[in-house]
């Protein structure tokens, strides 16, 4: 079934951007994450539901957070930190709430497949997050197949969504251990109001 082909070809993508994760970033990331005084998550579409788990892990976790864009969301501070997920690190409502962000004297964390994109090059930090985004398609047949890039079973930017929402879970678990919490100091945040 194309079904399992597709999950496969998930699975497979997870893998291998989890063997080229830049530890050093990855490290600096959950730094930020840990010291900043309050972290403010960005994302646009099925990027901005990723981010929006995100928080409530952070939250979980203790750490103060927002989800910009919502109706509670502070100004952010020199103090602060914004992490933009974009795929294609070029959709521009993502780009001017960085600048902005940036002219405040935030820090600023992309997580993005594109390093070299607008929103890489705005980011004090990048983590890179391998993944086929809306923007990969080509669509001359012929130097698709002569290049072996095969047409994706996951549409758009599925293989970069669901790749940064485990990677992000990881983090989560990292910064576990690293705060020395657990999951029943978890629970004390979760919401009781269901």
């Amino acid at each position: 079934m194309i079904l399992n082909d597709a999950i496969q070809e998930i699975v497979d993508n997870v893998s291998a951007a989890s063997a080229e994760l830049d530890r050093e970033n990855v490290e600096e990331m959950l730094k930020l994450l840990r010291t900043c005084e309050n972290v403010f998550l960005l994302g646009q579409g099925r990027s901005g539901l990723v981010a929006k788990a995100f928080a409530m892990r952070l939250m979980h976790l203790g750490i103060g957070v927002y989800v910009v864009g919502e109706t509670i969301t502070p100004a952010i501070k020199d103090k602060d930190c914004l992490l933009a997920i974009t795929g294609s690190g070029e959709t521009s409502y993502i780009i001017s709430t960085a600048q902005i962000a940036k002219k405040r004297g935030a820090k600023i964390i992309a997580v993005t497949s594109y390093v070299d994109s607008t929103m890489g090059k705005i980011a004090d930090l990048v983590v890179q997050i391998r993944g086929r985004t809306k923007i990969d398609t080509e669509k001359n047949y012929i130097k698709r197949q002569i290049n072996g890039k095969h047409q994706s079973l996951s549409p758009l930017g599925t293989l970069f969504e669901v790749t940064t929402l485990i990677f992000l879970d990881a983090v989560i678990a990292q910064l576990m251990v690293d705060m020395g919490k657990t999951e029943m100091d978890l629970k004390q945040r979760h919401t009781v109001l269901e």
